[in-house]
């Protein structure tokens, strides 16, 4: 089947997909790429976020950790999610997994679609800021490769968290942004029906990424679930090939040095 971008899409399309009903599950992408994948629950700490999937998988027959944010398919299960806004609980999960990662040197591959982090009064009671700020610090140092995915939106400092790897690439119809189109357009113009305007300002795009070097590359994406997760698979065999290779001090400066261009 044809690539979605076949045709140039503007930016507001390309947000529109991020969206979208169809866009591919936490749950298919676990499936559809790796092999015996185990969950692991919870914190160690206070509780175990549903936004947050995590846990070891084969990938290519060496095992790996996996952590996905979760959006949920049913009201029920969007509701126990907060629609993939995690809580203080799925950051310091995301942290727990990679730090036992690292531990036992399997790399970590990173899934993102996300809103951004809850912004409920539970979440800043329970030390959202913290959590996110924690997870930025101590992945930057983590002795192992991590390769960060954005499958649909990714957006703040909640996307930030999981996406502060080695190398981060983006499905074609996703994005990645400091806030929603909506929310730039109501601060900027007072204006949120303007979000359409705002996406192309914004240049929260793929393509313009890229072009920018905030991320390495793009996955193209597929009516076909099989073709897509066959990209996927490419992907995330050539990035862990290539930062498995490095030692482990080459890893983490080349890590920081990549973040510190920003």
């Amino acid at each position: 089947m044809a690539s979605f971008l076949e045709k140039k899409k503007t930016a507001a399309q390309i947000v529109a997909n991020a969206r979208g009903e169809e866009k591919v599950s936490a749950q298919e992408l676990l499936a559809g790429v790796f092999d015996d994948f185990l969950e692991l629950h919870g914190d160690r700490l206070s509780a175990d976020d549903a936004a947050i999937i995590g846990g070891v998988a084969h990938f290519e027959g060496k095992p790996v950790t996996v952590i996905l944010t979760n959006k949920g398919k049913s009201a029920q299960e969007r509701l126990r999610t907060h629609f993939g806004c995690p809580e203080p609980a799925g950051y310091r999960k995301s942290l727990r997994l990679i730090k036992q990662a690292e531990k036992f040197k399997r790399p970590v591959v990173t899934f993102i679609n996300t809103a951004g982090a809850y912004p409920g009064q539970s979440a800043e009671e329970n030390g959202q800021g913290e959590a996110i700020a924690r997870n930025l610090l101590e992945i930057s140092s983590v002795k192992v490769p991590v390769i960060a995915v954005i499958y649909g939106e990714g957006g703040s400092g909640g996307a930030l968290a999981l996406a502060c790897g080695d190398s981060v690439w983006m499905f074609e119809n996703s994005m990645y942004s400091v806030l929603s189109p909506e929310g730039f357009a109501a601060i900027l113009w007072k204006d949120s029906s303007r979000a359409d305007e705002a996406a192309e300002v914004m240049q929260l795009t793929p393509e313009k990424l890229l072009q920018q070097k905030v991320i390495d590359g793009i996955i193209p994406e597929s009516r076909s679930h099989k073709r897509l997760f066959r990209a996927v698979k490419k992907v995330l065999q050539q990035e862990l090939e290539k930062y498995q290779k490095l030692s482990a001090s080459a890893l983490v400066e080349k890590r920081q040095q990549r973040f510190q261009r920003f």
